[in-house]
């Protein structure tokens, strides 16, 4: 599987009667794909995965791989969780997917040699291929590069979504001593650029909702080594994106979509709010800029 590009982690557009709008899911895989993303994610944090249910889940996969099939593009489906044996169990119930998004382990707090033997297990009982979920902010888990490294020799793990919330001194040795084959992918959007300067593929972004076309020309811009397009760039995303993650993800870019007439409601469910009406002007401001 390529991994190089931009891959969307897509919202769950909710209708007024707070079910889950299908007819706004499947137009907006649609327009992320037309725009020049690479793939769609179903089922990560920006899809407020925690607050579906079994059946809304099943749901949300049955649209994306739909579109995925129709496009005929890579579909990333988020699994997994803290316990090994209810992860393994999750990847082999997941229909049609590339590839599966997967968290380190939050909340239990495992070594760092309990992470490396959870993620050997998961790939040698996954159908599909890895991509590590490594975001410390939100697992309560950092891990080292070193760490990192072992994970990326396992057999079945292609890459991992970094979002460490640092361009720091393991970001710098992941990229450097990577065995071919495994890629890394932004997650951090305010930080995208920087990672594609450094060597990153690509990136799962929830920012690339909006001006898709734009993160799709970042990556290209980085790839092709027209620094001076991609910086310019790069700056004039990082501002968008920290407008869009300036309240709980994925408030101000439902908010936005919303706005824009793609979703029919901006609607969250608890323990998210809506979007205040300044960080939707706010983001709504950035918008407006010409491709370098």
């Amino acid at each position: 599987m390529n991994l190089t590009g931009i891959f969307v982690p897509l919202i769950t557009p909710f209708t007024a009667d707070d079910q889950v709008d299908r007819r706004s899911l499947a137009a907006l895989a649609h327009e992320v794909l037309t725009d020049g993303a690479t793939g769609l994610v179903a089922l990560g944090t920006t899809a407020e995965v925690a607050t579906l249910d079994p059946q809304e889940r099943a749901t949300v996969i049955e649209i994306c791989a739909e579109v995925a099939r129709e496009r005929h593009v890579p579909l990333i489906i988020g699994a997994g969780g803290n316990a090994t044996a209810a992860a393994v169990r999750a990847l082999n119930e997941l229909p049609e997917a590339a590839a599966a998004l997967t968290l380190v382990p939050p909340f239990t707090r495992p070594s760092e040699e309990g992470v490396v033997e959870h993620f050997r297990v998961l790939a040698k009982n996954s159908p599909v291929p890895l991509i590590v979920y490594n975001v410390p902010y939100r697992t309560a888990l950092t891990l080292s590069a070193e760490t990192v490294l072992r994970i990326a020799e396992i057999p079945g793990i292609i890459g991992t979504k970094h979002s460490v919330g640092a361009l720091d001194a393991a970001t710098i040795a992941i990229l450097a001593h990577r065995p071919a084959g495994f890629a890394v992918l932004a997650g951090d959007d305010v930080l995208a650029g920087p990672l594609l300067a450094l060597g990153a593929e690509g990136g799962i972004l929830a920012s690339a909702h909006v001006r898709t076309a734009a993160h799709v020309e970042l990556v290209d811009a980085w790839a092709k080594g027209d620094v001076e397009r991609a910086r310019v760039l790069g700056h004039r995303l990082a501002d968008l994106s920290a407008a869009l993650f300036a309240e709980p993800n994925p408030a101000v870019i439902k908010a936005v979509l919303h706005d824009q007439g793609r979703i029919a409601t901006p609607a969250v469910r608890l323990p998210l709010l809506p979007a205040s009406a300044s960080a939707l002007a706010s983001a709504s401001a950035r918008l407006a800029f010409d491709l370098p």
